[in-house]
């Protein structure tokens, strides 16, 4: 590939010996820069990709409130120097730079210099400190593999949750997390669907009854049944009608237990830049997990119902982290935006010991919710989990990773092996089509997130 004609120039001058060749699997020596901006102005940061960034201890060296720079300034920045992709070269743009101490000792370093090729550039640490020279240094990174994230020791989270709230009592948290662990009731409505759910005598009316109780609910449910998704024949009239005619009794009884359990805890009024919102992630997993789980081979089929609950759900413990830590939830927000390459239950683990999924499941777990949708919750992230339940936490995270592969920012995806889809009795091709065709309605997905949030 051609190097952009200001790259090219930077290098020549201030860096020769450089080398343009294919990316190698090894990411040890690869570099990455974060554009960050406050109401002092504009810096960019350099360090390991393999590393956490501590945007907090950064800010704590400078005594200032970086965040990521918005996606726009970005735009126009790169727009500025005639690139697509702006690589980790901190004199092309100007603004003052830091450089993470760990990245001197590398030998060499690799830098990608365009996003939709695998090509990458390659220095010695002789080049790429003549490029970094006069730059300020600093410790503000932590090296990813360090962190032991708990993905499948269960046993060990109350003492995890108990060592976190030790950390920050100072900040006034540990009453307010007990509190929203233990205290909160479940929600009416949840709770009478629950009692339907466990009812094998339970009717259409029942269910009709128990949303039609709650107005808010049941304008929901009637708006849900009559989104472009569904393609109604006629008019949907009453909840009756979206139930019978529409949605069906296990979709309305496992929506309208997402949307109390989902009202149940505020919306934040923070959120990530990068990341979409709460309802949007929990509707693209609902529909992803139904999609695998209704594609199961019969026999081995987990409930649909559950399934979709667990999707709905998966993501519960971002607003227990929301409401129960605002303090920290505010440092979380910054520490998603500019770690954006690790995946959420790495920099949770490091900020506070402890990851949405735990506290999720523990709450679900309180609440009396399901085995299923609490395993689902608590193991979404570790593929091999094996032991009861397990399809459910696999159905998620095959879901995410189908999802996330196609564009839609879940997080950061990871390769499926073919093992995967032959251990749940899945044709590989078969689901490949069904989320491409699932992708193409996004417009309806983001249209169904938004009545959830009204």
């Amino acid at each position: 590939m051609e190097l952009p004609v200001s790259v090219r120039q930077l290098l020549e001058e201030t860096a020769p010996g450089w080398t343009l060749g294919k990316a190698s699997a090894d990411v040890s020596d690869v570099l990455r820069m974060v554009l960050l901006i406050d109401d002092q102005g504009q810096v960019q940061v350099v360090f390991r990709h393999q590393d956490l960034f501590d945007i907090s201890a950064l800010n704590k060296q400078m005594g200032r409130d970086l965040h990521l720079m918005p996606i726009n300034h970005q735009v126009r920045l790169r727009d500025r120097l005639g690139i697509k992709t702006l690589p980790v070269l901190p004199a092309l743009t100007g603004l003052p730079s830091y450089i993470d101490k760990a990245v001197d000792d590398l030998s060499t370093v690799c830098i990608y210099v365009d996003s939709q090729t695998s090509e990458r550039l390659t220095l010695d640490r002789k080049a790429f400190g003549a490029l970094t020279a006069g730059f300020e240094r600093g410790a503000f990174s932590v090296a990813a593999v360090d962190i032991a994230v708990n993905l499948n020791r269960p046993e060990d989270d109350q003492s995890q949750l108990q060592s976190a709230l030790k950390r920050f009592t100072g900040l006034r948290i540990q009453q307010r997390l007990d509190d929203t662990l233990e205290l909160p009731p479940l929600p009416e409505t949840a709770q009478r669907i629950i009692h339907l759910r466990v009812n094998p005598n339970a009717v259409m009316g029942d269910l009709v009854d128990v949303v039609e109780s709650d107005p808010s609910l049941a304008a929901q449910v009637v708006s849900w049944a009559s989104s472009s998704f569904y393609a109604a024949a006629g008019q949907v009239r009453s909840v009756h009608d979206a139930v019978s005619r529409v949605l069906g009794f296990d979709l309305v009884m496992n929506l309208a237990m997402g949307l109390a359990l989902g009202r149940a805890l505020k919306q934040p009024s923070d959120q990530p830049e990068g990341y979409v919102g709460y309802w949007q992630q929990a509707i693209w997993q609902a529909q992803s997990a139904g999609i695998l789980a209704s594609m199961m081979r019969r026999g081995e089929r987990p409930a649909f119902g559950l399934a979709y609950l667990a999707g709905l759900l998966h993501n519960f413990g971002y607003l227990v982290l929301a409401q129960v830590f605002p303090p920290h939830f505010k440092l979380a927000c910054r520490a998603w935006e500019v770690n954006s390459h690790l995946d959420t239950a790495i920099i949770e683990h490091h900020l506070l010991g402890v990851t949405r999924e735990q506290i999720g499941a523990q709450l679900m777990s309180n609440w009396g919710m399901p085995d299923e949708i609490n395993t689902a919750i608590r193991h979404q992230k570790d593929p091999d989990y094996a032991g009861p339940h397990q399809v459910y936490p696999k159905l998620l995270w095959l879901g995410r990773q189908l999802l996330t592969a196609r564009g839609i920012p879940l997080g950061v995806g990871e390769s499926v092996p073919d093992a995967m889809f032959v251990e749940l009795g899945l044709n590989r091709e078969l689901v490949e089509e069904q989320f491409d065709e699932l992708v193409q309605s996004k417009a309806s997905i983001m249209a169904m997130a938004g009545m959830m949030q009204s």
